[in-house]
């Protein structure tokens, strides 16, 4: 099912993202609190000596550092970065707004994680299917972003939205494969704080839809 027309794929820097990814960037997109908080999900959903696909990752994966896993793949963009992460035992490099082909077999994992990255995603449709492609029955999709992305880089149906609106979109992409079910969303704006009146924000957001693969 394809739900995004050729505009609201398109990005204000239509140059290859090989380009725009090709210098490493050692930092975190999102504060502690938002951080903080991924870890915590990641504690309550994951299960230790699972084998997990971190997609769209970077020099760090924000798992629990007190559980061990089987097997922890990384994918991104960057060479630098993933070699970086020690929670990685193997990592792979690919573009999948031009090749959404994940070069994994089915139901090979417990989890796929996915953090403040589904914004760049041009295909998410097709995206969406190869994670529930890999994922073993009942295996679990946890999407998570906040607020803030790369804007030359984030499509057009994700800039123009508002963030309410960005949940929607993610749901939307579970529904378009078929059995992929939704079965947590987790909305937290952080509260307003004596920083926020001197224009220092009330910290990021934190948002995440939780999908599951059916029982077969």
């Amino acid at each position: 099912m394809m739900l995004l027309n050729d505009w609201q794929r398109s990005k204000l820097d239509p140059s290859d993202d090989t380009l725009f990814y090709d210098y490493p960037r050692f930092v975190t997109h999102v504060d502690s609190g938002f951080i903080g908080q991924l870890t915590d999900l990641y504690r309550e959903h994951l299960q230790p000596q699972t084998r997990i696909l971190d997609l769209m990752s970077s020099w760090v994966s924000h798992l629990p550092p007190e559980m061990t896993f089987a097997h922890v793949e990384g994918h991104g963009m960057n060479r630098e970065e993933l070699a970086a992460n020690p929670r990685l035992n193997h990592f792979f490099v690919q573009n999948l707004n031009q090749n959404s082909i994940l070069p994994l077999p089915d139901q090979s994992f417990e989890a796929v994680l996915n953090t403040v990255s589904v914004q760049y995603l041009q295909q998410p449709e097709q995206v969406f299917a190869e994670v529930y492609r890999v994922l073993k029955p009942q295996g679990l999709f946890i999407v998570s972003f906040s607020n803030r992305m790369f804007f030359q880089k984030a499509i057009q149906a994700w800039r123009d939205g508002s963030e309410a609106e960005r949940v929607e979109l993610v749901k939307r992409y579970f529904a378009s494969v078929p059995r992929f079910e939704v079965v947590e969303v987790i909305q937290r704006v952080a509260p307003l704080s004596w920083v926020s009146f001197l224009g220092g924000g009330g910290g990021d957001p934190f948002y995440g839809v939780i999908g599951r693969r059916s029982a077969e």
